[in-house]
This record gives structure tokens, sequence and C-alpha cells, in this order.
């Protein structure tokens, strides 16, 4: 089993990685290269996301979750997949 995983701490912590190699030797685990968030679709979900949700004031928090909820789980949300990718001052293209 490969698990593809990107940089963030959490995701490398010794210990963690030491016990998956010692007692789940059938899982593989690939770390993207460090600030690639053009390789990391989750990243340009969340970026479209936040372009519905910036520059926007909402009534409450429930207005916030209910639009939240309509683009990331009924599909409302529009990815423009060949689009850029602000990565720490640089833009990265996703593909």
């Amino acid at each position: 089993i490969l698990i593809i995983l990107d940089n963030a701490s959490y995701h490398k912590k010794k210990t963690i990685l030491a016990e998956i190699e010692k007692n789940l030797p059938n899982i593989q685990l690939y770390f993207l290269p460090e600030y690639s968030p053009n390789l990391n679709l989750a990243e340009l979900v969340w970026h479209s996301a936040k372009e519905y949700i910036s520059h926007r004031l909402f009534k409450s928090v429930e207005e916030l979750k209910n639009l939240l909820n309509r683009l990331l789980n009924q599909g409302e949300l529009i990815i423009r997949w060949g689009r850029k990718i602000k990565n720490k001052g640089n833009a990265a293209i996703a593909n």
C-alpha cells in the first residue's frame, strides 16, 4: 500500500515513521517534494473554496458552514484545474 503525503511536520514525526516501518511492512510512505502544491490536489480544492468565501461578510458562522457544505459536500465548488496556486510567494501551475 502506497500512501502519498505532503511535508507537514506531523507527517514526519520520527516515532510515528518508526512504528509504521516496524509494524506495517506493507505500507510505503511517499512524500511529495517540498513546496509543490501543484502535486497536491487538496491544495487546489482549498484554494478554490477560499475564492468563494474570501472578501465576503457572513452574518453568522452558520452561514459560512452552510456555504462550505454546499461547496465541498454538495458539488457546487468549481475547480479550474489549470490555474496557478500561490506557493510561498511563487506560483505553481496545477496539472
